[in-house]
């Protein structure tokens, strides 16, 4: 399974990604707006592993962190045979430099897809996963009317795929 960390939005955005899912729902896409296990929540993921040790647990929980600005941007499609439907966060200094310093604290793990290092992420927020080919300008076309809008990094969360479960970490959270 997947161990990951991921950047969590302010209430305000994350009602509006919700109301994105419902959107892609009610235009007959399978979003996550069909996942109602609480922990799933828009968010950023900064860094991926197939394991994650209990020393870079506890280095997470030392990392220091401080809410900061982002802008959720426009929608982009990742991958041909199984699109998965996205949400850009427009990159900025502040948002590229927190991704490197969590990936660097999970760098050494195994399992690491090459899209999470430095340089090679594409940050995003996920509205809808593996979008049949003849839904996908339906998909597009039922978020793609909204603008860009301004949210908060909140919080940052490890999330443990094998045992479904998440919890926060850094310091100042």
């Amino acid at each position: 399974m997947v161990q990951s960390v991921e950047l969590l939005v302010d209430d305000a955005a994350d009602a509006e990604i919700r109301r994105q899912w419902q959107l892609l729902a009610e235009a007959g896409v399978d979003s996550l707006a069909g996942k109602t296990a609480e922990t799933n929540r828009p968010h950023i993921t900064v860094a991926v592993a197939k394991q994650m040790w209990p020393r870079i647990d506890q280095a997470l929980e030392q990392f220091s962190f401080r809410p900061f600005p982002i802008r959720l941007g426009g929608v982009l499609v990742f991958g041909a045979r199984h699109p998965i439907l996205v949400r850009l966060v427009v990159p900025s200094e502040q948002l590229l430099a927190i991704q490197r310093r969590l990936f660097t604290l999970v760098s050494a793990c195994p399992g690491i897809p090459a899209n999470l290092h430095p340089d090679e992420w594409t940050p995003h927020v996920t509205l809808a996963r593996r979008v049949p080919a003849a839904q996908l300008g339906e998909a597009v076309h039922a978020v793609a009317r909204d603008r860009d809008f301004p949210a908060t990094v909140v919080g940052i969360r490890r999330w443990d795929g094998d045992q479904r479960r998440e919890w926060p970490v850094g310091r100042g959270r």
